[in-house]
């Protein structure tokens, strides 16, 4: 299980807050004893884990829970007290073991930058200050007889906030490590990943692999890893589609050229009207060659030139397959453009499409595959499907 959310920063605050987890539910059960839920408020992103007690359907319900009830509280403003007294009051009593028992690791990051957390029998989490394990100073105190690990403190830009449940430290015991992964070393190696990988989600899925081979492919216990990155937010301006009147060109092509971030040109007609007015040489590139994607185009100042509503559509269908439950090892990895266009999509938290309305003729051929579709439906689809994954998304019509 995978999920990842892009969550737009304020205006006044140069923070976007990036989250993604990655879950490994205990081999030889249905479902994860691990849950995550992630709210959103005005000023800030609450992440809470959670982990029930046991595995499967029993620990599964507990977890959600917890980490449901935990977050819709602290999303409506409820104190920590009063959402511990809460879920001690609401889980369901194990007939097994005569427990209602749940941990948690509540983290709230406003978007300043400031940070509270809550620990409760889960392991500490891992603060990563410009890429090293930094150490948070905690208070203790009892909370209808749990004792909580609190704190508050002040993260930069770039920092990252990794928590675990315990099947994570767990990893390998008894088989290829004595005594497991271990905390220690899950930090040693977050300092590497986080040296060479910004994407929240990605990190996340790093030490989830790692879990997964030492656990010979059969975890022993359910292991979650949720992070939370902050960051500058990433930008992405798309020219899609020639103007409705020439005259319009040079505003198009200047409105690109002025975008901050990255730039991607679709389309040939589209590609030649921006290499006219930028006055730049425009060629293809056919060292990514796909069956079913046209060749990319190369143009100084583009990060990336594609062929248009085959490439979009193409585009399309992979962020689709990631909604799904698909891995983005599995699904972004491609070098052809439209997984290249998924990936700086998804990866962007601020998208803004020039859409030229200009009638392409070939468009109207009935001849097209029935799931090809028009450039302001295609468009309009994608739209939707990023400001489903939290970013904003502007677009400009000419």
């Amino acid at each position: 299980m995978m999920q990842a959310a892009m969550v737009k920063s304020l205006a006044e605050t140069p923070y976007t807050i990036e989250t993604g987890f990655v879950s490994l539910k205990k081999h030889g059960e249905e479902l994860c004893g691990d849950n995550v839920v992630v709210s959103r408020r005005d000023d800030s992103v609450i992440m809470v884990l959670s982990d029930g007690l046991g595995s499967g359907v029993k620990a599964n319900i507990l977890a959600t829970l917890t980490s449901k009830i935990a977050g819709t509280m602290l999303e409506m403003g409820a104190s920590l007290d009063e959402v511990v007294e809460t879920v001690g009051q609401s889980l369901p009593i194990c007939k097994v073991r005569g427990l209602a028992y749940s941990t948690f690791t509540i983290l709230q990051v406003f978007y300043d930058g400031r940070v509270y957390m809550a620990e409760f029998d889960n392991p500490a989490v891992f603060y990563l200050h410009q890429g090293r394990i930094t150490d948070i100073p905690r208070t203790e105190r009892y909370i209808v007889d749990k004792k909580v690990k609190e704190a508050c403190f002040q993260a930069d830009v770039g920092d990252f906030l990794v928590a675990i449940s315990d099947g994570v430290v767990h990893a390998g015991i008894g088989a290829v490590l004595n005594l497991g992964w271990q905390w220690p070393n899950v930090a040693r190696f977050l300092e590497k990943t986080v040296a060479h990988e910004r994407n929240a989600t990605n990190v996340a899925q790093r030490l989830a692999d790692i879990c997964q081979h030492l656990y010979a492919g059969q975890p022993g216990d359910d292991a979650t890893i949720a992070t939370i990155h902050i960051r500058r937010p990433r930008h992405l301006t798309l020219a899609v589609g020639p103007p409705r009147y020439r005259r319009d060109d040079g505003q198009m092509a200047e409105l690109l050229a002025a975008a901050p971030g990255k730039k991607v040109v679709c389309g040939g007609t589209t590609g030649n009207i921006i290499a006219r007015e930028w006055r730049v040489p425009l060629t293809v590139d056919l060292r990514y060659c796909s069956p079913k994607i046209p060749p990319l185009g190369r143009m100084p100042g583009a990060d990336l030139v594609t062929e248009g509503i085959i490439t979009i559509s193409g585009a399309l269908e992979n962020l689709r397959l990631l909604f799904q439950g698909k891995g983005m090892s599995e699904v972004l990895t491609g070098e052809d453009g439209a997984s290249r266009l998924a990936r700086l999509l998804w990866e962007s938290d601020k998208v803004h499409f020039l859409v030229g309305g200009a009638i392409n003729p070939a468009h109207q051929n009935p001849d097209l595959p029935s799931g090809l579709a028009l450039k302001e439906q295609a468009i309009s689809e994608l739209t939707h499907c990023l400001e489903k994954a939290g970013k904003e998304v502007q677009v400009t019509s000419f």
